[in-house]
């Protein structure tokens, strides 16, 4: 047994031995747990990813004559101002008011250019007070010149989470990147055997209070982050769901842009990518053990964001070290996996926070308080008015036809049920393709007499089990006018079209 005050003295005395949780599994290999808690003192882990919930609560200093601001835009992305006269809160996900602009410089980018010594334009309205007269104000701003830009993030870290895939037809756009039809890709976002809670998994050695590596600056725990969460399933111990998190705070002023860096989830949003490692004592062998895992023994589950619900499908269940050798296996095809996060960063980051230790530059805390391990759960929103589903609606009984069928006999279908879509199946009832009146009379404009030559074989479908809103979403995003609806077996169950959403919008407006 070691004691915190007994490690950080032998940092002092420049005795302690420090390694990064990679090295430790190397380590781990050769030697008996007992030997390796005796000799080993401090293992360093990192982590540099997208982590969405962060953001910079800045202090910019009374004008003369002061204001009491209202609303705040910093470069064009708005600051929240209800705090206090001249303090706001900037959260890296805030998109540019600008459309021009759009998702492409939000409030990660503010703080990514903050930190790299640029100016920033401060533009703020007030609605005035006898104490606050002035209206409006605009000022370019540096780091240098404001009081206070205190990082807190509300929740990073996560201590293991979801791997992403795509089921559907169409290509997505994710906080998990872009997502490839018919399961084109995998990406997943975690270092791994590096990544800080998965070293800690029963927060044993990590709470409030506890100083660690933020952003190439010494931050802290402040406390357990947004949808902490611990009875997540385990595997050797360690959840294979999006479980634990932290809440940091660290002083942008001193951060290094190496480790903070701002950008942009493509047709999603900003992001804001932050670097956090955390010094875990070795106090015990159980400790000793934990920090010992390696890749193989990580589990992840992947998950079907083709489905847009807030429970989705398990695809698979995998392992790190399956994720990081850049393919897997699913449904008996290979498929590339990727990762959103930067291993390479990762290691960086550990390896920095070890040359402090070593250096005697970085103390390790006592915390004050440790963070929850057991009895935590993430409660849904409920909604008062559920939303409407396909299923739902009232619908005609759908109207099909199959590859083989002519041409002029598919023609004559749509016109006597005065109908402009047709799914095709084959004789199952499994969908094949989709055709219109349109492709109808482009076929036959050209002398094709095959349904298979003019159909439509990838098809954007809709689910019975889906919310007419993300429907209505599909079909404006994809411009086009309907989708056949099919169940859990490929099977063709009707079509909705943006007729058939406009009606039930009517309805609801005149309730």
């Amino acid at each position: 047994m070691k004691t915190i005050e007994e490690i950080n003295q032998k940092i002092k005395n420049g005795d302690a031995v420090v390694v990064t949780a990679a090295e430790m599994t190397l380590i781990a290999k050769d030697k008996d747990i007992k030997t390796v808690a005796e000799e080993i003192d401090v293992v360093t882990t990192g982590t540099f990813g997208a982590m969405c919930s962060s953001g910079v609560f800045f202090n910019f200093g009374h004008s003369d004559p002061p204001i009491k601001m209202n609303k705040t835009y910093l470069n064009g992305v708005e600051a929240y101002s209800g705090l206090a006269a001249v303090d706001a809160y900037l959260g890296a996900t805030q998109p540019n008011h600008d459309l021009d602009i759009g998702l492409d410089y939000g409030g990660a980018h503010v703080i990514e250019d903050l930190v790299r010594g640029k100016e920033i334009n401060l533009m703020t309205e007030a609605y005035g007070t006898d104490c606050y007269p002035l209206k409006k104000i605009k000022a370019p701003i540096t780091l240098e010149n404001i009081n206070q830009a205190t990082m807190v993030n509300p929740r990073n870290c996560y201590q293991n989470y979801a791997a992403a895939t795509n089921s559907t037809q169409e290509t997505l756009y994710t906080y998990l990147g872009t997502l490839l039809p018919n399961y084109g890709n995998v990406t997943y976002s975690s270092a791994g055997e590096l990544s800080p809670l998965l070293n800690d998994p029963y927060f044993q050695t990590i709470g409030i209070g506890t100083r660690i590596f933020l952003c190439g600056s010494a931050g802290y725990i402040i406390g357990e982050g947004t949808q902490h969460f611990t009875e997540a399933e385990r595997h050797h111990g360690v959840p294979i769901t999006p479980s634990g998190t932290l809440m940091l705070k660290g002083d942008l002023k001193k951060m290094d842009s190496d480790f903070v860096r701002g950008a942009t989830m493509p047709s999603y949003g900003p992001t804001l990518f932050v670097g956090a490692g955390i010094p875990i004592p070795i106090l015990n062998e159980d400790i000793a053990l934990r920090t010992s895992i390696s890749d193989e023994d990580i589990g992840c589950k992947i998950f079907d964001y083709g489905v847009p619900r807030r429970t989705r499908p398990v695809i698979k269940e995998t392992n790190y070290q399956e994720l990081k050798s850049g393919k897997i296996e699913i449904n008996g095809r290979e498929v590339p996996t990727s990762p959103l996060s930067s291993y390479k960063r990762a290691v960086k980051v550990a390896e920095e926070l070890k040359k402090w230790i070593q250096k005697g530059e970085f103390l390790l805390s006592n915390p004050v308080d440790l963070l929850p391990n057991k009895g935590q759960l993430v409660k849904p929103l409920n909604i008062i008015k559920p939303p409407k589903m396909v299923c739902d609606i009232e619908r005609k009984p759908v109207i099909i036809t199959h590859p083989t069928d002519p041409v002029k006999e598919v023609a004559k279908k749509l016109v006597d049920n005065d109908i402009n879509h047709l799914p095709v199946v084959d004789k199952n009832g499994k969908l094949k393709g989709i055709v219109t009146s349109w492709d109808i009379a482009d076929a036959v404009a050209r002398g094709k007499t095959k349904l298979e030559e003019v159909m439509t074989k990838k098809v954007i479908i809709a689910r019975e089990d889906e919310p007419v809103d993300i429907i209505a979403r599909r079909i404006d995003k994809n411009d086009i006018s309907g989708l056949p609806i099919i169940d859990k077996d490929n099977k063709v169950k009707g079509m909705i079209t943006a007729e058939d959403i406009s009606r039930l919008i009517g309805k609801k407006n005149n309730k």
